[in-house]
């Protein structure tokens, strides 16, 4: 899925994902009454409206950690095709890799935890062959807001530090 810009997202909530032939559809979660959802009230306990009046629904941003692994795999081809993958998604923020593992940290924005976990998990499969990545799996997977994720560096037991924003070897 192609991202023009950071935030850029379709109104009305979930995030998109790229069907056939560029057919596409929002992602859709099962209301629980929880806020921000089912016209209920954004994350910051405020009602949300959309057009003429009709409840929309809130997106927030989430801190999104994802790792994989699998067979090792040349060092440059792993660190070409992560590049390929940052470039095709802008909002990357970092991937750190080796020859049998990495790790892509992002914000995502989507209306619940729930929809921005489903894009996290189909992001190394749907960019798989566009962007040559390993045929690697997913091991592990967090997803937090972005008021938590603020809390833990306040409190200095954030994710650790990345050397810079980009691509790069452990």
């Amino acid at each position: 899925m192609r991202r023009g810009r950071p935030g850029a997202r379709p109104r009305g909530g979930g995030a998109a994902i790229r069907r056939a032939a560029g057919e596409e559809r929002s992602l859709a979660s099962v209301g629980d009454g929880a806020a921000g959802t089912d016209g209920g009230p954004d994350h910051a306990g405020r009602p949300v409206q959309g057009p003429a009046g009709q409840a929309a629904e809130a997106s927030r941003l989430w801190h999104v950690t994802l790792s994989v692994s699998g067979p090792e795999a040349p060092l440059a081809e792993v660190g070409q095709a992560l590049e390929k993958l940052a470039h095709d998604h802008p909002f990357l923020l970092t991937s750190r890799y080796a020859r049998d593992h990495a790790e892509i940290r992002y914000w995502e924005e989507a209306r619940d935890l729930r929809d921005a976990a489903a894009v996290a998990l189909r992001l190394w499969g749907e960019h798989r062959s566009t962007a040559k990545l390993p045929p690697w799996e997913i091991v592990g997977l967090e997803v937090i807001d972005r008021a938590t994720y603020h809390q833990r560096i306040a409190e200095g037991y954030g994710p650790p530090p990345a050397s810079r924003i980009g691509v790069h070897p452990y």
